[in-house]
């Protein structure tokens, strides 16, 4: 199962807590997904190498994120250590992205949320880096849109980290992760 973490809502769809969401329009496959709404989320399916894959997008807010992934993956009968979990990450900076199983929340409420609900920290993580503000709350920096230079390239950036999703969902994650700890996807 893969979920992508963000806000609901045209207000918050193209700021950095929403980057997730932003990332599954890039995938290949994007128009064939069909969503539909329950378990407090959009979700839909995709055959990824004869197996179906499930896609979240949670519809609460960011802070109460658990409350669609367990219903859903409950539901569905699916382990936590076959979720793979989509969010921005302040701690990496615009463009670096990596790969992680398990490990700390990092202050992040969307992730403490599906962390506290599933019992466990222990599902596979794809980090989409925002970087951390220079000044102001952070809270504020993460429902902001991205700057005016960093929208130049956010394209590139998405369209390299769907790939990598979809190489991700192909592949063995152990091997993934090992190659893209932090990865700056948009270095020449």
């Amino acid at each position: 199962m893969v979920v992508a973490l963000g806000n609901p809502g045209q207000k918050y769809a193209f700021t950095r807590h929403s980057i997730a969401w932003q990332l599954l329009e890039h995938l290949s496959f994007c128009n064939s997904l069909s969503w539909q709404t329950k378990f407090k989320g959009e979700y839909s399916t995709h055959a990824i190498g004869g197996e179906e894959i499930l896609f979240l997008k949670p519809q609460t807010y960011m802070n109460n994120s658990g409350e669609s992934v367990q219903p859903l993956a409950h539901f569905f009968k699916i382990r936590f250590d076959e979720i793979l979990l989509i969010h921005d990450d302040i701690e990496l900076d615009f463009g670096v992205i990596g790969f992680k199983s398990g490990g700390g929340l990092a202050g992040h409420n969307g992730l403490r949320s599906v962390a506290n609900l599933l019992g466990t920290r222990d599902f596979k993580r794809m980090r989409l880096g925002i970087s951390r503000p220079l000044h102001g709350k952070v809270e504020a920096y993460v429902l902001s849109n991205f700057s005016d230079d960093e929208k130049i390239v956010l394209p590139t950036y998405l369209s390299k980290a769907a790939n990598l999703l979809e190489q991700c969902l192909n592949e063995d994650f152990n091997t993934i992760e090992s190659k893209f700890k932090k990865e700056n996807l948009l270095k020449p």
